[in-house]
């Protein structure tokens, strides 16, 4: 019941807010005495997570992990570069607790940084393949992605394609199509080459790669693979999830991977992944965040929101994707495409792509 204070009419101002603040320290005391045997609510969990993946190839994921965990999630998007500047800027004091990105090379320039924070985890290390993931336990895989020759349906014969070193010959002079030298998917599958074939072969290649070019080098995937399409090339290298978002569109559309499948190699792969913060103040809900991430419902999720692959063996893929047919993933470790990634950078200068 709301107690009411009744004042005689004449009591001086002073005496009323004196006779009121009095009141109100009693309401306190007796609130502080009633609730004196109650424990006090506990905050509910969160989690701050920096991310360059685009929220609608993110968010339906969180939703999920929040709704099996109850652990709410707040999330920053931005490019790597601009994330990792800012949580080197923010140092101790960063609210994030995961950083999510996209390509090994950005995940691997985050590590020698010092923002990742080790882990042990069994669950990630059964779910998540040792070569898609940071030996050291900083940073993990958690979807997976082909880049792979792009030909033109019925102006390609798919048998006269062999490998990606093999679109350096003549026979496809003013036939290819690439990408820009600056994304750092390029950047990756040089760094990979290098590793594979040593520097003086691939820049090689590179020259090779440079001097069949149909025209300039795009800006995206998506470009190419509708250059390739409208017959201004004939191949292209390109992310597979690119093709799947214009099938998609158009189930006719007439573009179609091949999967290269050196004896010491296959296709070239890479990762989304992510690591727990050295700064996090959450660092055990954050590893239990990556360990669900790691497992069947978030990997069919990650993976089918955007026409990847799940990093976890043995999983179902978009049917989508699953019309590519399997190929044989390159078993090579990712960090390298971060350890070379600057070699393979003044190798691409070199040889003239830009």
């Amino acid at each position: 019941m709301t107690a009411v204070l009744s004042l005689p009419r004449r009591l001086p101002l002073a005496a009323a807010l004196f006779a009121l603040l009095g009141l109100a320290a009693c309401s306190g005391e007796r609130a502080s005495e009633s609730d004196a045997g109650a424990p006090a609510a506990a905050a509910p969990e969160r989690l701050v997570i920096y991310t360059e993946r685009k929220p609608n190839l993110l968010d339906p994921v969180l939703a999920a992990f929040t709704a099996e965990t109850g652990i709410a999630v707040e999330t920053r998007t931005d490019s790597a570069d601009a994330l990792i500047e800012r949580l080197v800027a923010e140092g101790a004091g960063t609210p994030a607790d995961v950083l999510i990105t996209v390509d090994a090379g950005n995940l691997w320039q985050a590590a020698e940084r010092g923002l990742f924070a080790p882990i042990v985890s069994p669950v990630l290390e059964a779910n998540v393949p040792a070569n898609l993931r940071d030996a050291e336990g900083r940073w993990f895989g958690l979807s997976e992605r082909a880049r792979t020759i792009m030909y033109a349906e019925g102006r390609v014969d798919p048998a006269t394609l062999s490998t990606y070193e093999a679109l350096a010959e003549p026979q496809w002079k003013g036939k290819l199509c690439l990408r820009s030298a600056s994304k750092v998917y390029n950047q990756s599958l040089v760094a990979m080459m290098v590793e594979r074939l040593g520097p003086d072969r691939t820049l090689e290649v590179l020259r090779g790669w440079v001097a069949n070019l149909a025209t300039a080098p795009f800006a995206d995937d998506t470009l190419l693979l509708q250059a390739i399409a409208a017959g201004q090339c004939e191949v292209g290298i390109a992310n597979t999830y690119y093709l799947g978002r214009l099938e998609k569109e158009n189930p006719d559309f007439p573009v179609a991977p091949f999967w290269p499948n050196q004896a010491d190699a296959g296709v070239h792969v890479n990762i989304s992944g992510a690591g727990v913060l050295a700064a996090s103040q959450r660092k055990d809900t954050a590893k239990r965040f990556l360990e669900w991430m790691s497992g069947d419902t978030a990997q069919t999720l990650l993976a089918g929101l955007n026409f990847e692959y799940p990093v976890k063996p043995g999983l179902e893929v978009d049917p989508i994707v699953r019309g590519w047919g399997e190929f044989k993933a390159d078993p090579g470790d990712i960090a390298v495409a971060g350890r070379r990634q600057a070699e393979a950078v003044m190798l691409m200068d070199r040889a003239g792509w830009r």
